[in-house]
């Protein structure tokens, strides 16, 4: 799972970062931002923005984008490929 946040749509309260701390920071600017290994990736809507979730994160980063006012979280998840020789369902 993969995790970014659109800092136009952030509104700066602040409830992702309750959820779950490890994954979401709120810079100086007053916005949130993800975080990857305890680093804020800072570069809004850009690639270097998106970051990797630890298993252990999923169900609270999933909930901190629904209770999101701005609706500012973006989820990727990673679909495993059928294994070689069995097909999709």
């Amino acid at each position: 799972m993969r995790v970014w946040i659109d800092q136009d749509l952030c509104t700066g309260d602040g409830l992702c970062v309750d959820h779950c701390p490890d994954v979401f920071v709120q810079l100086e600017d007053g916005i949130a931002y993800v975080a990857e290994a305890g680093e804020a990736l800072n570069d809004p809507g850009g690639s270097g923005s998106l970051a990797w979730v630890p298993g252990r994160h999923y169900q609270s980063v999933i909930q901190a984008a629904e209770v999101c006012p701005g609706e500012c979280i973006f989820i990727e998840i990673d679909v495993p490929r059928a294994a070689e020789g069995e097909e999709a369902a």
